[in-house]
């Protein structure tokens, strides 16, 4: 199964809350650790933590997530 990155986001615990909120509406995202190197834990990218999901949720999954995390900041800020 190839997955797909749909955004990157800067904090950690945000991209936690957006992959249990991903799973909560029936996607399939990837949990920490299970992409990339095996027993490389906390790698990230330059943009970030990377959420990623399966290639055939993704466009579906983007919309939502944007959305999600539009609401996280809106409601820190």
């Amino acid at each position: 199964m190839a997955f797909q990155t749909i955004v990157e986001i800067e904090d950690p615990s945000q991209a936690r809350v957006l992959v249990v909120a991903l799973k909560a509406h029936g996607f399939h995202p990837l949990e920490g650790g299970e992409g990339g190197l095996p027993g490389v834990r906390g790698l990230f990218g330059p943009k970030g933590v990377p959420v990623q999901v399966p290639d055939e949720e993704a466009e579906d999954a983007t919309v939502l997530a944007l959305d999600l995390l539009k609401q996280m900041q809106s409601d820190a800020g």
